[in-house]
């Protein structure tokens, strides 16, 4: 029997796949760049021919040291060689005394008038047989010199495309040859949607703490594809795309996540800037590529997060160009998602924290037919998402959870994933077995006020007016009864504060005027403590007052809270004069309401100012307690100044 060949098929034992060898291109180049630079460097030793005159050379014939002449008729250049016994008499011409190690030994130069034949014939004349030059004619056709001219800038400019459509390609996805951009600039149009697997995907909505009406409306998206009958059996319609509106780190594609977990259908991912690329007219490639592949998978879900960078409003963007790629990609986006073409059995989920900026085309029901608003955790829902990222950790037994539920207000669960993380590194860090309540504090305070400035140089007369800044805040707080409850005050620097103060505000839906009022004087109260004390006011409180102005424009121009201009709203919901430059107003309103503004702060200012005149004898002991101890919480606060005022509860 013939026995086969060992080199035929390189395969592995029971793999039963083809061993493929990739030869990298550029190692290559490089290589033949080494070796020709070598060559140049290395190749010709010695020193070089020497360049003489014609008349040199007629003195070098005659004395019959010249064996041959090779002269060049297209270049009008002759080499010298020398006789090997005459040679050594010229070496004092060159470097070192060395001669060319190769013929010729000198070169020459004549004109176009010169003819070699007779020149030399004439030199010859009179020369003994033995001592007369030999005369050797050729032309240098220069065919490869010639040929490399034609083809080096060709090969460059072929291996710089390679290069830049690999490099392409590997920022598309595919990571090599075989990948799915690869070297090919014909896949630039493809899409790079991921096709996730469902044995892949371990997120599950078992995994999703809090967000219970968005959870409910996405897993009815999932029912929908798995029981499509249940629904189309009372002449019902799938929906066809929801949005996932909120704010940052609320868990918009951690729930996408766990749809593509739950779902036992295909699910594609792909972010919106991904549709975007510097290429005219690859944006719609891509949409359409990435709805063909759904249709085929259908029934699927199609998830584009951060959807705004592509789907922002026409005639918005910052750009002056009339053919924007955006636009071309959003109108594609719009047309897959429906258009004249059907796509039935495909979802288009998507993601976005700017849904105000979107176009309406892209809102209006058909296209996105709901928008699940995933909005910042509520206490229970704080607690939950506590319970989830607190699984791997090693808590200390008895650890109240409700209790850092409650001192998290307006975290979001990315937030709170990252205190978790933070304070077991604290935990650690101080060389701890078990993470202790005091270790999540910590956290908390890192993440919100930043790291601590043990090192900071702070002049006695600096914290003294700090102390003073940070009561005043704390007292005003605890003496009106709408205002944020105390939890701590602190002279220790952190990030880019010198001191703060440290409250749990209630988790309002609403703000009446008087806790907006209430919540203005506690603002303000540092600003009023250091002008008692100190006679006059410093920068500390430039954050302060920006917010302050800010909510009293709010009141006046937003929230109609101003009987001098009325119960008029300039706010802008819809985001549509986002780009006007004329105000919705006159000049005599804006004056108005600047006037309403000042008399608000002023009298802000005045009921402040009252209250810590007030209660003088308590705001300075609170400060000389926070100068000793640094740290005060509010019972030291309760036990100076007695309970805190709590509102009356309102009238039936």
């Amino acid at each position: 029997m013939p026995q086969k060949k060992k080199g035929g098929n390189n395969k592995k034992k029971g793999s039963g796949r083809v061993r493929v060898v990739r030869i990298n291109l550029s190692w290559v180049f490089y290589v033949l760049l080494i070796i020709g630079l070598g060559y140049m460097l290395l190749g010709k030793g010695g020193n070089p021919a020497r360049k003489i005159e014609w008349d040199q050379v007629r003195e070098m014939v005659r004395a019959g040291d010249v064996k041959s002449i090779t002269f060049t008729r297209n270049e009008m250049r002759g080499g010298v060689t020398l006789r090997p016994e005459r040679a050594q008499k010229y070496a004092k011409l060159f470097p070192n005394n060395e001669l060319p190690k190769s013929a010729p030994q000198f070169t020459f130069l004549v004109s176009g008038r010169f003819y070699p034949e007779e020149e030399f014939e004439r030199l010859n004349e009179g020369l003994p047989q033995e001592a007369q030059a030999q005369l050797i004619m050729e032309n240098d056709e220069h065919v490869w010199g010639d040929l490399l001219q034609w083809i080096l800038p060709f090969a460059f400019m072929i291996l710089i495309w390679v290069w830049m459509f690999r490099g392409m390609g590997r920022a598309m996805g595919g990571g090599g040859p075989g990948g799915p951009g690869g070297m090919n600039p014909f896949n630039v149009g493809k899409a790079t949607g991921k096709l996730a697997d469902k044995n892949k995907v371990k997120v599950t909505f078992k995994d999703v703490a809090g967000m219970y009406g968005a959870k409910e409306e996405v897993v009815e998206i999932v029912d929908f594809l798995k029981n499509p009958k249940k629904y189309t059996a009372l002449g019902g319609k799938i929906p066809k795309g929801a949005l996932l509106v909120g704010p940052p780190g609320t868990g918009k594609t951690l729930l996408a996540k766990a749809v593509a977990g739950e779902a036992n259908v295909p699910f594609f991912s792909i972010s919106g800037s991904d549709f975007v690329e510097m290429f005219v007219g690859v944006g719609a490639s891509r949409v359409r590529d990435l709805f063909a592949q759904a249709k085929e998978k259908a029934p699927c879900i199609v998830f584009i997060d951060e959807i705004d960078a592509v789907g922002r409003a026409r005639g918005k963007n910052a750009g002056f160009s009339s053919n924007d790629e955006r636009e071309n990609t959003l109108n594609q986006l719009l047309t897959e998602m429906d258009g004249f073409g059907s796509n039935s059995g495909v979802i288009v989920l998507a993601a976005t924290n700017r849904a105000d900026i979107l176009d309406k085309a892209l809102m209006r029901a058909g296209r996105f037919d709901r928008q699940i608003h995933v909005d910042l955790p509520e206490l229970k829902e704080r607690k939950e998402i506590f319970e989830v990222h607190m699984k791997g950790l090693k808590v200390e037994e008895g650890f109240d959870v409700d209790f850092m539920a409650k001192h998290t207000p307006g975290f979001s669960g990315a937030d709170i994933a990252n205190v978790c993380n933070e304070a077991a590194l604290t935990a650690a860090r101080r060389n701890k077995s078990v993470i202790e309540r005091q270790d999540f504090l910590d956290a908390v305070d890192r993440i919100i006020g930043g790291l601590e400035k043990k090192g900071s140089i702070i002049t006695p007369e600096e914290k003294k007016s700090i102390a003073h800044h940070e009561a005043g805040h704390a007292v005003v707080s605890w003496l009106l009864p709408h205002a944020n409850p105390l939890f701590k005050v602190t002279l220790i620097p952190r990030g880019s504060a010198l001191g703060a103060a440290w409250y749990l505000p209630e988790e309002r839906k609403l703000w009446r005027k008087s806790q907006m009022m209430d919540e203005m004087c506690s603002l303000i109260g540092g600003r009023v403590a250091e002008e008692i004390v100190n006679g006059e006011p410093s920068t500390g409180a430039q954050n302060d007052l920006e917010r302050l102005t800010q909510m009293a424009y709010g009141m006046v121009q937003y929230y109609g809270m101003s009987d001098e201009v009325g119960t008029l709203s300039f706010y802008d919901s819809t985001g549509a004069r986002g780009y006007e430059l004329i105000k919705p107003y006159s000049e005599k309103t804006a004056e108005r309401m600047d006037v309403e503004v000042k008399k608000l702060v002023d009298e802000i200012h005045r009921r402040t100012r009252a209250i810590l005149e007030e209660h003088k004898e308590g705001f300075l002991a609170v400060a000389a307690l926070l100068l000793e101890k640094e740290v005060i919480f509010a019972e030291d606060v309760e036990n100076i100044l007695g309970p805190k005022v709590k509102p009356e509860p309102l009238a039936a």
